[in-house]
């Protein structure tokens, strides 16, 4: 018994047709992919389905490195509501043939392989084919959209829209999330050797490797593809986690906006695929009930009202209802700057104490507990860090979208790395980690002024009054590769004809 829905665990060959049954049924299932490469995968039907009946159906690739049976909870619950439901292994992993390619064009020509099969071995109607997945499925389906125009609507969850800009953001090596993405590789599946190689140079900081690198990861983005996505009109719902270490939320904002098709993006408190978790444990889940509405309307034409929704949902991290918003660019309407006045002079190579948590770990405590990453801002050491602070708040402030940075940096050397943290400091000065992000140069004149601009992690977090805001910045964070030679000195200015300011987008209703 999973979620109230029995299932029939019964193996078929890829031929068999499926039986009426008064419950739906899991198959497993050989799919030949892309150059006969076999893909290990369960079809579910719904009960009951009529010989000559045609049913929406949805695609739905694995996670990076899960089994097969990932979906099963949730194919059950949409089997039952009259979907054919078709998941499989993604090339590479598990019992999967092949080999690992990062959302290769192998893996994109698999999805359509595996709508190919779907349409010819199940009750399957090819005018209301859906794909959606979670993490690795997410990109798979995205991308899946942009090639094969058969597909009409995509749910992508916790997954990326531009590979590059979530795992080398600000230039800056994300150490702990390629670690742990090659190591599962490793574990549980077959890496290619063209990821191995990329691997290799990212995690050697080999500069020289830099372009190839940079355009392998434009080839695996689905905004390379919008254009053809666009084309497509696919109506795209998109959800992630305020928190998401693999993939920071920022990358998915901006590509909404660029979206002229049907579209919703949905921000949840949480980091990697958290958001989703209970709903693959078959419990209630604020994600997956959305992404069966959107089905519901853009497959079945059920008029559920998502249509007429805001687009935009997003929930604190501090608690509270969802809030709806037209587009992306309202939800910080407001924009506040505080002042990095005067001149600090941090060493590098030095962790000060100040850093963005624990990959997966911190900001799931945030989700469960309230509890982000925290720092004694007046014990922070200033030989190590720069820190300003605003005025304390009268009101509470609800910090909605993506805060900006600006200032002009002088380095003592021609590399160098810097990580800046927003956080919400109490009255005993404890802070709560609320944004931040790295960023990383290169090449530059030792001892010459240059300006940084510098997107925080989009968040939505309401600061208390009475409490400040304090913009830190140091050298080190285990998180990322940093790039400070030993002895290395940073000094951020603000000159008068270009001040230096953080900008922090309030909402004020």
């Amino acid at each position: 018994m999973l979620a109230g829905t029995t299932l029939a665990l019964t193996p078929a060959p890829a031929t068999a047709a499926p039986a009426a049954a008064s419950a739906p049924g899991v198959r497993f299932v050989d799919i030949p992919g892309d150059g006969g490469t076999i893909l290990k995968a369960n079809v579910v039907t719904p009960p009951g389905a009529a010989p000559g009946s045609r049913h929406p159906v949805i695609v739905l690739p694995t996670s990076w490195a899960m089994p097969q049976i990932e979906y099963v909870a949730q194919a059950a619950k949409l089997a039952a509501e009259g979907y054919v439901v078709v998941s499989y292994n993604s090339r590479g992993f598990w019992q999967s043939g092949g080999n690992v390619e990062v959302a290769g064009p192998p893996d994109i020509a698999d999805a359509s392989r595996v709508i190919d099969w779907a349409l010819a071995h199940t009750p399957a109607d090819p005018e209301r084919v859906g794909m959606a997945g979670v993490s690795y499925g997410a990109g798979i389906s995205l991308l899946a959209a942009a090639h094969d125009e058969r597909v009409k609507a995509v749910a992508a969850l916790s997954g990326w829209a531009d590979l590059i800009d979530s795992i080398y953001s600000g230039r800056t090596q994300h150490l702990q999330a390629a670690a742990l993405l090659g190591g599962s590789a490793q574990l549980t599946g077959r890496p290619s050797a063209e990821l191995q190689q990329v691997l290799k140079d990212f995690l050697a900081s080999n500069l020289e490797k830099e372009a190839d690198m940079i355009a392998w990861g434009a080839k695996r983005s689905p905004v390379t593809y919008l254009d053809r996505i666009n084309a497509n009109g696919t109506a795209v719902m998109l959800g992630n986690a305020w928190g998401d270490s693999i993939f920071p939320p920022n990358q998915y904002a901006s590509f909404f906006e660029k979206l002229k098709g049907p579209k919703r993006l949905e921000f949840r408190p949480g980091d990697h695929a958290t958001a989703e978790a209970t709903g693959l444990l078959g419990l209630p889940n604020d994600t997956w009930t959305s992404t069966r509405r959107w089905f519901d309307h853009h497959l079945k034409g059920e008029a559920n009202g998502i249509d007429r929704e805001q687009p935009v949902q997003l929930k604190a991290r501090t608690g509270g209802g969802y809030e709806g918003y037209p587009d992306w660019k309202s939800v910080g309407a407001t924009e506040r700057k505080i002042a990095l006045a005067g001149q600090q002079r941090p060493w590098a190579n030095v962790n000060s104490g100040a850093d963005g948590g624990t990959l997966i770990l911190s900001s799931a405590l945030d989700q469960f507990l309230k509890l982000p990453p925290l720092a004694s801002i007046p014990l922070l050491p200033r030989s190590f860090t720069a820190v300003w602070q605003s005025e304390r708040y009268g009101s509470e402030q609800r910090v909605r979208g993506t805060a900006k940075l600006h200032t002009t940096l002088t380095s003592t050397q021609a590399s160098g790395t810097m990580v800046a943290y927003l956080y919400d400091v109490g009255p005993l000065g404890v802070g709560k980690l609320v944004s931040h992000a790295p960023y990383t140069f290169h090449d530059k004149t030792p001892g010459r002024p240059f300006p940084v601009d510098l997107e925080l992690f989009s968040t939505a977090y309401d600061v208390p009054a009475g409490h400040r805001l304090a913009l830190v910045v140091d050298t080190v964070d285990p998180l990322y590769i940093e790039h400070n030679p030993s002895g290395a000195r940073l000094t951020f200015s603000s000159p008068e004809a270009d001040p230096s300011y953080v900008s922090v987008p309030v909402r004020e209703e």
